[in-house]
C-alpha cells in the first residue's frame, strides 16, 4: 500500500514537471541534481527531458493567447519578420484569425512577405486554411502576381484547384484580376507545372483559356493551349 501510494506521488510530480516551465519548476535549492543526472550516464533519459521541453512554446493562459496571437497578426501586416518571430517563439499561434478571417500566414501569402510567409510555414501553418471570401493563400497570390511567393505556397502543400467563394481558382484569379503580365504569366507557368487544371471553369461557365482569349492576354491563352 505504501508502495503504491509512493507510485502515484511519483507520477504525480513528474506531470506536474512537465506542465510547468524549467525556471518555476525546479527550487532554487535543486540545480544541483539536475546536471548530475546528465554526468552519471551520458545521454541517458533525464536528459531529453528539459531539451524537449525547452523547445515547446510556452503554455499561455487563454487571455495571454488571444493577445499574443492579435500582435503576432498585427505583426505579420506590418511584413515584421523580427517581431513575428518573437511573438511565435512567444507562443503565437501562426492559424489564429482576426476579426477579419486573417491569419498571420494568410495575410503574409495574400501580400508576397516572403520572410514572413516562411516564418508562419516553419511554425506549422495550415497550408489549407482559407480567408473570408474562402480562398486559400494561394488564390490572392496569384492574383497578385506574387511568383516567388506562388512558388513557396504550392511547394509548401497549398491545394492549386481549390475554389473560392467566388467561384475563381488560382488560375482563374490569376487572369480575372490582374493585367496578364509577365509576373501573371510566371504564375500560370507555376500552377499548370504543379498541375493545376484549366479546365475548371468560372460561375458564367467559361474556362481559364476562354477567359484569357476574351480578355486579349494571347501569351496565357498560348500557355495553356500549350500545356
Amino acid at each position: 500500500m505504501v508502495g503504491a501510494g509512493l507510485l502515484v506521488l511519483a507520477l504525480l510530480s513528474g506531470c506536474t514537471t512537465a506542465a510547468v516551465p524549467p525556471s518555476s519548476a525546479t527550487p532554487s535549492s535543486s540545480p544541483a541534481p539536475t546536471p548530475a543526472a546528465p554526468d552519471s550516464n551520458g545521454a541517458s533519459s533525464p536528459s531529453p527531458g528539459p531539451a524537449s521541453s525547452s523547445a515547446l512554446p510556452p503554455r499561455l493562459s487563454p487571455e495571454a493567447q488571444m493577445e499574443t496571437d492579435r500582435l503576432l497578426i498585427l505583426a505579420a501586416k506590418a511584413n515584421d519578420a523580427a517581431r513575428v518571430r518573437e511573438l511565435i517563439a512567444a507562443g503565437g499561434n501562426v492559424n489564429a484569425k482576426d476579426d477579419i478571417q486573417d491569419s498571420a500566414f494568410l495575410y503574409a501569402g495574400a501580400e508576397g512577405f516572403n520572410e514572413v510567409l516562411q516564418l508562419t510555414l516553419a511554425a506549422g501553418a495550415d497550408v489549407r486554411s482559407t480567408n473570408r471570401y474562402g480562398g486559400t493563400a494561394l488564390i490572392p497570390a496569384s492574383e497578385h502576381g506574387h511568383t516567388e511567393t506562388v512558388r513557396i505556397l504550392i511547394e509548401a502543400g497549398v491545394p492549386v484547384d481549390h475554389v473560392n467563394n467566388l467561384g475563381w481558382t488560382a488560375m482563374q484569379e490569376a487572369i480575372l484580376l490582374n493585367n496578364g503580365g509577365p509576373n501573371q504569366q510566371d504564375v500560370l507557368r507555376q500552377l499548370l507545372a504543379a498541375g493545376a487544371n484549366p479546365d475548371i471553369r468560372d460561375p458564367q461557365g467559361r474556362t481559364a483559356l476562354q477567359n484569357a482569349e476574351r480578355l486579349g492576354f494571347t501569351e496565357i491563352a498560348a500557355l495553356i493551349r500549350g500545356r
